[in-house]
């Protein structure tokens, strides 16, 4: 099977490198062009996805939209069967969609139709769910609406953050692509399934508030929203007027005797305790933070940052 391959982050990797593992002939490699960066910008830094197709020697392209009319000619020059859709970062239109015969898959890190959207992977911590998974669907013109080919479930460990259930979860599809191509070629292809519009949830696109910590919260939705967003954007609040990130954090949920008001730093021994709202009808927990990202510094221990900052218990963080 001849495979046009669309992705663009580290996410897409695994994927990538499975079918060329797995004996697939990948004809093309579709990324996005390279980024500038460096305070001049004018440093030119590969996708992860093209860094990986050049080392596999494949055919790499970069057009700046899908839709262009030379780029079109050029793909459809390589005669792919089928193509394979991972994170690619645009969305493709009826003409690209329809260009290989077999038409299109996508490896989203959901069990479609829950969390449809942009953000996924930290939108099944943040809300708290035991179970994601990878789900495969034929492409439609739709934001991940399209039938589903195959599923596989991954159970989320109570402490797991955004980028370890993202690195996990780029595994549990280049398993699942893998999979389902195989069965394409098989006597018993996968019959696709229409996904129930009703059971459709979605997860939209982070926002600098959706990772701005809401005290009055819980201590368990606290926790979520923390893990969930690290490594990035990383969830924040903000102390003396300056954005602090915080990271790796122990929840201890209510009753939890002498709680102060929610924000407030109860303790500043090594680590950073801090006073959440309540739960339901219960007093308040505490959210017991172990690393922290203070603006324009790296990612340190909240121990070592402590020291500098001569933060006192009593402080309100907002």
């Amino acid at each position: 099977m001849r495979v046009a391959f669309f992705g663009t982050p580290e996410f897409a990797v695994p994927s990538l490198r499975a079918l060329v593992g797995e004996g697939f002939d990948v004809v093309a490699v579709v990324t996005q062009p390279d980024a500038p960066q460096g305070r001049s910008r004018s440093k030119l830094i590969p996708p992860p996805v093209k860094v990986a197709a050049e080392a596999e020697e494949l055919t790499v392209f970069q057009p700046e939209k899908p839709t262009d009319g030379a780029f079109l000619l050029r793909l459809r020059a390589t005669r792919p069967d089928i193509g394979v859709v991972v994170a690619y970062g645009h969305i493709l239109k009826p003409e690209l969609l329809e260009l290989p015969p077999r038409g299109m898959v996508n490896v989203h890190p959901s069990l479609l139709p829950g969390l449809r959207g942009a953000a996924p992977v930290e939108w099944a911590i943040i809300r708290g769910l035991e179970t994601t998974g990878v789900t495969i669907i034929q492409l439609d013109a739709g934001m991940d609406s399209g039938p589903i080919l195959h599923q596989i479930p991954h159970r989320i460990e109570p402490d797991v953050t955004g980028g370890e259930l993202s690195a996990h979860l780029a595994e549990v599809g280049a398993q699942a692509v893998v999979e389902t191509l195989a069965m394409m070629e098989s006597t018993q292809p996968p019959q696709p399934v229409p996904q129930d519009e009703a059971r459709a949830t979605y997860a939209p696109k982070l926002t600098r508030e959706t990772a701005r910590i809401d005290w009055t919260k819980d201590a368990h939705a606290i926790g979520c929203l923390i893990r969930g967003l690290d490594p990035r954007p990383g969830a924040w609040t903000e102390l003396n007027g300056a954005e602090l990130k915080l990271f790796n954090p122990k929840v201890t949920e209510p009753p939890v005797p002498g709680t102060g008001a929610p924000g407030e730093v109860l303790s500043t021994d090594g680590s950073l305790v801090i006073a959440t709202g309540p739960f339901k009808d219960s007093a308040g927990g505490t959210v017991e933070i172990f690393e922290v990202q203070p603006t324009g510094k790296a990612r340190m221990t909240t121990d070592d940052w402590l020291r500098g900052a001569r933060l006192k218990a009593g402080t309100r963080l907002t």
